[in-house]
């Protein structure tokens, strides 16, 4: 592995490396990770290790640390959408698209017809014998009258996997580190629906967490919670699917991970299951679903994400993938592409109290 950032010390490679997921919820969860790092040979106390991750998110280094809260779970619905835009209108298209608060990213991406790709994040449908999906072709119909555009829709129908994880060389070279056993003891809920302490607690969290020695404890005071309540709550979400994980999240730009290449196949039917696992197992892959063909437009049905630091890695990468796919099926030049983006266009990311409101019961 190249080295990205000759300023990280070995700590900061260490801490990058060890926390993207699996961070004790636990009343003081630097003290554990701390002593987690001391017995892979990283000496550091609990507050100096807070401090440090203080500062490497004040630096950019990292775009936050906290729980990942996993949208699909807490309400609403987001789908992915192409759509074409001719060049000579491009950026007036991608402003018309971008001033939809729906709109979560929009990135421009290499293909010769859908060249523009974005993100819609929906709440649930008011009228309650409609979804949130119905809500997602609603906003697609405005976008479509607005721009005089066709979308097309790809929502995800089967998720493989989504657990980017981006290393760097030093310590914890193989980002091992799980101490999400720590903590109480939880059983999940069988609800659908979020009560109205959970909502605030979502909303309190879901742009990361307090960096200080009790975060949790910074969580509880700011929603009148019990301390308590906060650890087992955020524990159960884990077990829910409604948090990812809890941990460092990386700025993977900041670390150099700039090719960002979304590989789509054309994946025969009879090897999909076999193929979609076999794919998100490749510790590159950050994201891999199947979503949906469109006819004489799109004929994918297989995405993989990868991501690398240099073209040649990019390329790399995408010829481990596509050998791994001769294995389930003679894979042809027609069979599959490779969409680079060129430039974002919009990131805002999921609006996350929107939908944890329509949720709420």
């Amino acid at each position: 592995m190249q080295e990205v950032d000759a300023d990280l010390t070995a700590l900061d490679r260490a801490i990058i490396n060890a926390f993207q997921g699996g961070f004790p919820v636990a009343e003081r969860p630097f003290d554990a990770a701390a002593a987690a790092l001391g017995e892979r040979g990283v000496e550091v106390t609990g507050p100096a290790l807070c401090e440090r991750v203080r500062e490497l998110d004040e630096e950019g280094i990292l775009s936050r640390f906290g729980a990942l809260v996993n949208a699909e779970e807490i309400g609403g619905a987001a789908s992915l959408v192409a759509m074409h835009a001719p060049e000579d209108r491009y950026d007036e298209i991608a402003e018309t698209v971008n001033e939809f608060t729906a709109v979560a990213h929009n990135y421009e991406r290499e293909h010769p017809h859908l060249n523009m790709w974005f993100v819609v994040s929906v709440a649930d449908h008011p009228d309650p014998d409609k979804d949130g999906h119905d809500r997602v072709e609603e906003v697609l119909a405005e976008i479509e009258a607005a721009t005089g555009q066709e979308t097309y829709n790809l929502p995800k129908l089967r998720e493989f996997h989504v657990g980017a994880k981006f290393l760097v060389d030093g310590p914890v070279p193989d980002g091992d580190v799980d101490l999400s056993h720590l903590g109480p003891e939880v059983a999940p809920s069988d609800r659908g629906t979020l009560t109205p302490d959970e909502r605030d607690l979502v909303v309190e969290i879901q742009g990361g967490l307090p960096i200080t020695e009790t975060p949790y404890a910074d969580v509880a005071a700011a929603i009148g919670a019990d301390v308590d309540w906060v650890v087992e709550t955020i524990k159960r979400f884990e077990r829910e699917g409604k948090v990812r994980r809890v941990g460092v999240i990386p700025n993977h730009y900041a670390l150099g991970y700039t090719e960002n290449g979304m590989t789509v196949w054309n994946v025969p039917e009879e090897v999909l299951d076999e193929v979609g696992p076999a794919v998100a197992s490749l510790d590159f892959v950050t994201h891999c679903y199947e979503r949906p063909r469109h006819a004489g437009v799109w004929e994918y049905n297989f995405f993989a994400m990868t991501h690398g630091r240099t073209e040649a890695e990019s390329e790399r990468r995408i010829a481990e993938v596509r050998e791994l796919m001769d294995e389930h099926w003679d894979v042809g030049a027609d069979d599959w592409d490779t969409l680079f983006s060129t430039r974002i266009l919009k990131k805002t990311g999921i609006r996350i109290a929107d939908r944890a409101d329509s949720n709420t019961a």
